[in-house]
């Protein structure tokens, strides 16, 4: 797979998202990073309801945010995410949350987790599902 047919994650903000003062609540964010990050499992074609239905979780290890822009009630974002680590049994993303409309960076984020298998030992990818090592690997950056 090439890494450029690889979509970001269109989503638009909705109501509920937002606070009093009419931004989006800060802990939304970390949501929309899972919501883009299980899109791109699906892009690269290892689904997570596949993935736990043969037994594995993805727990996250560590998230993060770095908030540059408010987002607001009825913005569309792009969120894009790129693989930044891969060590076999642990995985790293990033995110860039993107205003559709004006392309102004609203948010930078992080996530890492490993993988576990039903005893909740890790789980080494080559060894369970070679080819989604290759891949893996191939989208390292």
């Amino acid at each position: 797979m090439d890494i450029n047919e690889i979509k970001p994650y269109e989503r638009s903000v909705f109501y509920y998202e937002t606070d009093r003062m009419g931004i989006v609540h800060h802990s939304n964010y970390i949501r929309w990073m899972e919501e883009a990050r299980i899109d791109w499992m699906d892009q690269i074609g290892w689904n997570y309801k596949t993935i736990e239905d043969d037994g594995i979780i993805i727990p996250v290890l560590s998230a993060g945010a770095e908030y540059k822009t408010m987002c607001r009630f009825g913005d569309t974002v792009d969120i894009h995410v790129k693989l930044t680590e891969y060590t076999g049994v642990r995985v790293g993303f990033s995110y860039e949350i993107i205003n559709k409309a004006t392309g102004e960076l609203h948010c930078i984020g992080k996530t890492s987790h490993c993988l576990l298998n039903d005893k909740n030992k890790l789980l080494f990818v080559r060894k369970v599902y070679p080819e989604k090592d290759i891949l893996f690997k191939q989208l390292l950056e």
